[in-house]
């Protein structure tokens, strides 16, 4: 089953938009009508208005078979009068209590039709948000054609559908059902075996034997496959290899998952397509900013860009394209985020303005990935929708900075949020303005700083400590482990060799940035 805010989010894309009732896209969607001149008793969850010469009458109509919804073509576009033509539209809708879909007239009804159909009675979405509901009906007659559990899993070893019995269960099975993907030890263990390199490179049902330490009582796993792409595999619980009829079927099912597949994946791609161009739309900054965000069903909040990279030592792009499949499994509201892939990041924007939240999803994300991926991230400041160009730069900023902490690409520290880490990205900021040579090469810092190499004294760090304890001589000499004498001995040569105002409060500023550029390589 599908929800109406899955298929609004597709249909935005034809021009289709939803007028009013903003609670009606959690609606379910089983079943589509079509007005009827011989059957006066047509019924359906959402209504395709065929024929209905104004809105006012296609909303009669979908009142008279019990629709949730109605998707209405008016013949032309009307200019705007009193409130509009949606709100018009709206008004009607919420009257009636039907969700009004407005189209664009110049898409034509059989475009329409064919998404609609395609949508809500062919890819319905299974409880993991992903792919037919058919394809548990699936798995459940070959477990009873083959007589052993069914499990069918896609090419990363995530589980996909799998069959109500438990003939010939194991603890294996139970686990990879649970977590909704094969274990890692097993995983690890199989592509030791060189299970995965059969299957990758044969179209035959390849026999997996029995490893009591993983607790596995045998497999017989077969490919699925649409062309030379290899979309997943099927595996069967057996003692032994299978044969004749029993072996057929599974080589026979594996081919009906294939279809399955493809139909499934044309139509997550088809909303991807469609959400990540209204993010990126978000990103960018425009004046249908608000609709756009009304189009991917965000609430009119405040909410975060996550900018994130995956990567692992030997590629960077197969993980970050893992990483925005991952990130858009499951569809409408039953995940908060809208994702966006641009250039070589992955952008999500999360409602919310708790720092810990974003932290959480960027973690639930990494722990959805296979183990060799490495994830970095960075989070913008709260915004509103019309700031999120800003945020977006923020998060970019933050994201850079998580980079630097992940020496090696290794696991590290927690991802940064701006409005907690302003402060340093300001630093490089400075920092890479002073390596672009955008820093004064001469004046008192530059000066005492080429006296320190020319000479070996420590002017350029007694500067630092005494603007950072604000001219504290006993903090000063402190944190440099000298006596405060000597700091007022190493001032007063300073003040010789350049004029050092330090009762200028600008100085002291311009001073203190100069110092900040240039990193912390003479700090005490």
């Amino acid at each position: 089953m599908i929800t109406l805010d899955r298929l609004v989010n597709v249909l935005g894309g034809y021009g289709v938009r939803l007028c009013g009732r903003p609670e009606a896209r959690s609606a379910v969607l089983r079943s589509v009508a079509m007005p009827d001149a011989t059957d006066r008793h047509v019924t359906g969850d959402l209504l395709l208005a065929v024929g209905a010469s104004s809105p006012a009458e296609a909303v009669r109509w979908a009142a008279a078979a019990q629709a949730t919804a109605v998707l209405v073509r008016p013949p032309e576009v009307r200019p705007p009068e009193g409130g509009g033509a949606e709100q018009d539209a709206a008004a009607l809708g919420d009257r009636h209590g039907v969700a009004v879909l407005l189209a664009d007239p110049a898409v034509s009804w059989s475009q329409l039709a064919g998404v609609v159909y395609g949508l809500v009675l062919e890819s319905r979405e299974t409880a993991s948000g992903r792919g037919p509901t058919d394809l548990f009906a699936l798995a459940d007659s070959l477990a009873d054609v083959i007589g052993g559990a069914v499990t069918i899993e896609d090419r990363h070893s995530r589980v996909l559908a799998y069959s109500r019995s438990q003939q010939a269960g194991d603890p294996a099975r139970l686990a990879t059902i649970l977590g909704r993907r094969v274990p890692e030890r097993l995983r690890e263990r199989l592509q030791r075996r060189g299970v995965f390199a059969r299957l990758a490179a044969t179209d035959e049902p390849v026999f997996v034997a029995a490893d009591a330490e993983q607790g596995l009582t045998g497999r017989m796993a077969v490919a699925v496959r649409a062309g030379r792409e290899l979309l997943g595999s099927v595996w069967v619980s057996c003692a032994a290899p299978l044969t004749g009829e029993r072996l057929r079927a599974l080589a026979d099912g594996a081919r009906v998952v294939a279809l399955h597949l493809l139909r499934s994946r044309a139509s997550a791609d088809l909303e991807r397509q469609v959400e990540s161009d209204l993010v990126g739309r978000l990103l960018e900054g425009g004046a249908d900013a608000a609709t756009s965000a009304s189009r991917l069903g965000l609430a009119p909040r405040a909410m975060r860009v996550v900018a994130v990279r995956a990567f692992t030592p030997d590629d960077r792009h197969a993980a970050l394209l893992l990483a925005f499949e991952q990130a858009t499994t499951g569809f409408g509201w039953s995940r908060p985020g809208r994702s966006a892939l641009l250039g070589d990041t992955l952008y999500t924007l999360l409602p919310g303005e708790e720092a810990e939240t974003a932290r959480q999803w960027v973690k639930d994300l990494q722990a959805e990935l296979p183990a060799p991926v490495r994830v970095a991230a960075g989070i913008g400041a709260p915004a509103e929708v019309t700031d999120l160009p800003a945020g977006r730069q923020e998060a970019d900023e933050c994201l850079a900075l998580h980079e630097s902490a992940l020496p090696g690409g290794g696991p590290g520290s927690v991802p940064p949020a701006y409005d907690e880490s302003w402060d340093e990205i300001l630093l490089l900021r400075l920092r890479a303005a002073a390596r672009g040579g955008r820093t004064p090469a001469r004046g008192p810092v530059s000066t005492l700083r080429r006296h320190d190499t020319l000479h070996g004294t420590r002017f350029v760090a007694t500067l630092r400590a005494w603007l950072e304890s604000q001219g504290d001589l006993a903090w000063t000499a402190e944190r440099l482990d000298v006596h405060p004498n000597t700091v007022r001995n190493r001032l007063r040569k300073m003040n010789e060799l350049t004029p050092l105002d330090l009762d200028d409060p600008r100085q002291r500023l311009a001073m203190t940035i100069m110092l900040a550029a240039s990193g912390d390589d003479d700090r005490p």
